[in-house]
């Protein structure tokens, strides 16, 4: 009978040739000039995640284990490292899409080297090893399914950029296979005292500490808003109007000439959008979404409504099974909401990220994870809003009604809509 050590072993190796086979089945359909473009300054090459979720592994838990290792790619230190200020020095963001070399045949070498090493290093580890690993390589492997999104949001930038607007997946979905979606109605919440926060499952350090809050009554739609409202919304003036915006969403939607959101266009006097399985007509029902926060903020004021905060948003989602439109479903594209009969919101986890009211910031009593590691969350929390609940371009087992996602509010090429409340 195998001891707890074994089991532990054997989900850790399970769960690591999982996630590891899952992004690698996400670039099949790529070409070898796909993997090095970069669209722009935020996004990163597809090859350029290939290699840094490489390069995490090693330097986390395979330089941890073993004080002499030497590195599978002599300057994997320096090319593949992201933001972590204490490893050492690294190319500039923006400049990752000039990597022609390492060829994308040097990074699968790479990644299956240290993919090979990583395999050894977990079934040879003594139990102490092992407990010392662990928390790190569930980190590392929540790492990568970060990155299996942004592959996916980097592609769509880049074949959205490209004027023959190329199709990463041939499955097209057809509008009228997406159903006619459900009615919108307001679910209410007492409020009070409130738990946020991580708890005992894996979660992140800006998920902690868990901690309570008072919240007023409040109530939340019970679906995502979609783009037959958002359309009301544009034909009402709303990106001519200024009472609706903040003051620096006013200047980011002059400045950027935004009339729509981000991938639509004008087509014969049609709304299309480009998707991952190409261009498609705008469908009524379907969630709007690639809009920041400054849009969803103004098309909910707008609306006599506002945002959700973290707070509100996370005591509805608590109860809500996990389920919902996720990568998993290989339909990178939100569908519209369908009404179950179960009093519970709609579309709460999965289809897009929800844009909430409340600024990334720490939670009372937070500390940054110690050594290199402290890096990962702690320095992004300013100028950054929260978003919740993932998308369909998400891994399912990497969401919780804890998560904390965070992009500057005038970013658009994540899959990120709205939510109302009052």
């Amino acid at each position: 009978m195998p001891t707890v050590r074994e089991d532990i072993r054997e989900t850790l190796l399970t769960k690591f040739r999982q996630v590891r086979e899952q992004t690698t089945r996400l670039c099949e359909t790529l070409e070898p000039e796909d993997f090095v473009v970069q669209a722009m300054p935020d996004a990163s090459p597809t090859k350029w995640h290939l290699a840094h979720t490489t390069w995490f592994f090693e330097t986390f838990v395979l330089a941890q284990l073993d004080s002499g290792y030497v590195r599978a790619h002599a300057d994997a230190n320096y090319l593949f490292n992201s933001y972590y200020n204490a490893v050492g020095e690294r190319i500039a963001r923006d400049r990752r899409g000039l990597l022609s070399r390492p060829t994308i045949s040097e990074i699968h070498r790479y990644r299956q080297t240290v993919d090979d090493r990583m395999l050894e290093a977990i079934s040879s580890a003594s139990g102490k090893a092992l407990s010392e690993i662990q928390s790190v390589l569930i980190l590392g492997l929540n790492h990568e399914q970060q990155h299996q999104e942004l592959i996916l949001m980097d592609i769509k930038a880049a074949f959205g950029a490209n004027p023959v607007r190329p199709v990463f997946q041939d499955r097209p979905i057809t509008t009228e296979s997406k159903g006619r979606g459900a009615e919108l109605r307001w679910v209410f919440h007492q409020g009070g005292l409130c738990e946020v926060g991580g708890g005992l499952q894996f979660h992140f350090d800006n998920e902690r500490p868990h901690h309570t809050v008072y919240l007023e009554p409040f109530e939340v739609a019970s679906r995502l808003v979609t783009n037959a409202e958002y359309l009301a919304f544009m034909d009402d003036g709303g990106y001519t109007r200024p009472e609706f915006w903040l003051s620096d969403g006013w200047a980011a939607k002059t400045n950027a000439r935004w009339e729509a959101p981000h991938y639509w266009e004008r087509r014969d006097g049609q709304w299309w959008t480009f998707t991952l399985s190409g261009m498609q007509k705008v469908s009524a029902a379907e969630p709007v979404f690639h809009v920041s926060f400054y849009e969803a903020d103004a098309f909910a004021r707008w609306s006599e409504a506002r945002l959700p905060t973290e707070a509100e948003w996370e005591q509805v989602a608590t109860p809500c099974p996990i389920e919902g439109h996720f990568l998993e479903a290989g339909v990178y594209q939100p569908m519209p909401a369908e009404d179950l009969g179960t009093g519970r919101p709609l579309q709460i986890f999965g289809d897009v990220w929800e844009w909430t009211a409340s600024p990334y910031t720490a939670y009372p009593g937070y500390r940054p994870a110690s050594g290199s590691l402290g890096e990962y969350n702690g320095k992004f929390m300013c100028t950054q809003m929260v978003l919740r609940g993932g998308a369909c371009v998400t891994p399912q087992s990497h969401i919780r009604p804890t998560y904390r996602n965070f992009f500057g509010p005038a970013s658009r090429w994540q899959f990120a809509g709205i939510r109302l409340a009052r």
